[in-house]
């Protein structure tokens, strides 16, 4: 087992890599001692782990309720944020109640934002079972639901207590998932370490066969980036806007086709060879580069080419983004690999990117 430190002074807390843990981590026991405990997972990934995370508590609880949602992104809504709620206070529970978010993103996102307003706000555990949720979305504190008009647009930030990254949890993902999981890992190269993005083209291959040691290797290096990140600034007012890197474009991606059309990773992974088209055309960064980081991207089994949208359809959607200013958006751009930045950029740039042909 390896352990990150995510530095927040008072809200500091680990993050836990490594096999088996769901039977058995002594640091979660250790929170759920004495206290109701409400797992809460969706209706594909509860079947596989909720009976394994439930034996390796091994009865420290006093009460264990599990709260079942539906699965995937369209769910990702008010309606399923209540099923929470309802279950949470039919069954009494109190603020000093301790809320685990057992699956991926979107579940880790619900189960973090009702712990960040039940009751003004109670305890949470990350235990995420995705590979995209492990190396992004299950740290920093980042908690929300989707709007028709945007991705996580209403939401709180609310640190987790302890973040538990099983990599046992992977060997169950489709293809298509462990790919969109990619994109992140490939996303904290790309902005922070080009290193470590030669290591990742490098071992592609494992990554895809979710070798143990490769994978293992990148959940750790990823977590560490963004925890860093995450320290630096916690609430996103400045260099941690870097971490959205290709989710401007990726974002709108996601909503102009319904949210779960696409994969988060898989719009990000456009989404990323777009930001990186841009930061070419802005003189930042070299072509060979941008054209390396893309291929990185197709080898990962992500889509390289963007909807050939008009371009007001996709300022229409670019609007609605947590980075716009008064409705305008901005971009995370590259400065080369493994630095980027926060930037507006003049509408003729944008438009020649948007309609930039699939081979760049």
């Amino acid at each position: 087992m390896r352990s990150i430190e995510v530095c927040l002074a008072e809200r500091s807390y680990p993050i836990l890599v490594g096999s088996g843990l769901l039977a058995g981590c002594e640091p979660l026991r250790a929170l759920a001692a004495g206290r109701q405990v409400a797992i809460v997972t969706d209706d594909t990934v509860g079947p596989l782990y909720a009976g394994a995370l439930s034996a390796g508590l091994g009865g420290a609880c006093a009460t264990l309720l599990t709260v079942t949602l539906p699965a995937g992104e369209s769910n990702k809504t008010w309606d399923s944020l209540n099923r929470v709620f309802d279950a949470l206070l039919q069954a009494r529970f109190d603020r000093g109640c301790l809320i685990i978010a057992l699956g991926g993103g979107v579940v880790g996102d619900m189960a973090g934002f009702a712990a960040a307003v039940y009751q003004r706000g109670v305890d949470f555990v990350q235990v995420p079972t995705t590979l995209l949720a492990q190396v992004d979305s299950s740290v920093g504190g980042k908690t929300a639901i989707n709007h028709p008009a945007g991705k996580n647009m209403i939401g709180a930030f609310h640190q987790p207590r302890l973040v538990l990254a099983d990599l046992d949890t992977l060997r169950t993902l489709p293809a298509r998932e462990l790919s969109a999981g990619l994109a992140e890992v490939i996303k904290h190269g790309a902005i922070a370490d080009p290193v470590y993005l030669d290591a990742i083209d490098r071992d592609m291959d494992a990554l895809r066969a979710c070798e143990q040691r490769a994978m293992g290797e990148a959940i750790v290096r990823s977590c560490q980036i963004k925890a860093d990140v995450v320290a630096r600034d916690e609430r996103e007012g400045g260099v941690r806007a870097i971490l959205n890197f290709g989710h401007t474009f990726g974002h709108a991606i996601e909503a102009g086709f319904g949210f779960g059309q696409w994969l988060h990773g898989e719009a990000v992974g456009a989404g990323m060879v777009q930001a990186a088209d841009l930061s070419c055309r802005l003189g930042l960064l070299a072509r060979p580069d941008a054209k390396h980081l893309a291929a990185i991207i197709a080898r990962a089994g992500l889509p390289v080419t963007a909807p050939p949208w008009s371009f007001e359809r996709w300022i229409e959607l670019m609007s609605v983004d947590k980075k716009a200013e008064q409705g305008a958006p901005r971009f995370v751009v590259l400065e080369g690999i493994g630095r980027a930045s926060l930037r507006r950029v003049p509408d003729a740039m944008l438009r020649e990117t948007l309609a930039a042909s699939p081979d760049r």
